[in-house]
């Protein structure tokens, strides 16, 4: 059974928690929010200790693990908390703020000798999923382009304040980052148009082309400007094929294929559980049996890098090589 110290009282520390109610090897032991009327508002009703700050939580309660879901800007000190106190993390996307502090975080957790995963959820999605395994199986060939999008309404609140957040590129856009270089590995060069420079109140967007150093490129989308519902889409085209995949559209993968007699088209509608609970049931199972998660510090900072760069690029109005 594995202890955990949730830091964070705001939506995504109560999807986490319930999350932990349904994982076995899990105990939610106590909460750490710096508004106080927050935290004991969770703490009342999950029946566990509230706390101010990470160290006098992990001073309080015992805890195998400490959970981060605060604002981006202060991921970091947390994590230099909870490592220094001996503690295993798992900290929600993106890493950190920028590549300096990702390193930091990264070497604080090997030297104190605990885990660190980063909460890159998409890999758990069934869609994105299966699209990472047909498109590395060969399914459409090889692969040359890829275009993805990912565009909702504009968070409002702390993600306003780009100091704090990095815009619809950091906090967005680094889903796909993740998801892209999962599949078709490190990035070589980055270029990014987009609003952060204009400053419009509650409206960020971007387009960023990656070129891959296997050779495949990447256009990705990213927007805050959307009034209504969340969505989100794939294609990757290949030599031999098309997959594609739009959350407005279907719920299923349409895969295009050249036959000897044509084409034929298929689609796949793959169901799991919760993407969240799986995540956190990998990275607890992982702490139990030894094993390093599927998420590694590394890929961390390389979204983080990849969203660094696509900035400086907006910035400058020049591509950026990694």
């Amino acid at each position: 059974m594995q202890k955990v110290a949730l830091v964070g009282a705001g939506n995504m520390g109560r999807r986490h928690a319930a999350a932990y109610a349904e994982i076995p090897n899990a105990q939610l032991v106590a909460i750490c929010d710096n508004r106080e009327l927050a935290a004991e508002e969770f703490a009342g009703a999950h029946g566990i200790p509230a706390y101010s700050t990470v160290d006098k939580m992990l001073n309080g309660v015992e805890a195998d693990v400490v959970d981060i879901c605060t604002p981006t800007a202060v991921h970091a000190q947390a994590i230099r908390s909870a490592s220094g106190n001996g503690k295993h993390v798992i900290v929600e996307k993106p890493l950190n703020r920028n590549v300096v502090e990702a390193k930091e975080s990264i070497r604080a957790c090997r030297e104190a000798g605990v885990i660190l995963c980063v909460g890159h959820v998409l890999r758990w999605f069934p869609e994105f999923k299966r699209l990472h395994e047909l498109t590395t199986s060969g399914a459409v060939g090889s692969p040359a382009i890829v275009r993805t999008s990912r565009i909702n309404r504009h968070p409002g609140g702390w993600f306003a304040e780009h100091k704090k957040s990095g815009g619809v590129i950091l906090d967005l856009l680094v889903h796909d980052f993740d998801w892209l270089r999962w599949t078709f590995g490190d990035a070589k060069r980055v270029h990014a148009v987009g609003l952060v420079e204009s400053r419009i109140p509650m409206r960020d967007y971007a387009l960023v082309t990656i070129r891959f150093k296997s050779g495949v490129i990447a256009h990705v989308e990213g927007s805050w400007c959307q009034p209504s519902e969340f969505g989100t889409s794939v294609e990757v085209a290949g030599s031999e094929g098309l997959l594609s995949f739009n959350s407005r559209e279907a719920s299923s993968i349409r895969i295009d294929l050249r036959t000897e007699n044509g084409a034929s088209v298929s689609y796949e509608s793959p169901f799991g559980m919760s993407p969240l609970k799986d995540e956190l049931t990998h990275f607890i199972d992982s702490i139990e049996s030894g094993t390093p998660p599927a998420v590694k510090p590394e890929d961390g900072l390389e979204a983080v890098r990849m969203a660094e760069a696509a900035l400086k690029s907006i910035h400058t109005g020049h591509p950026v090589t990694l």
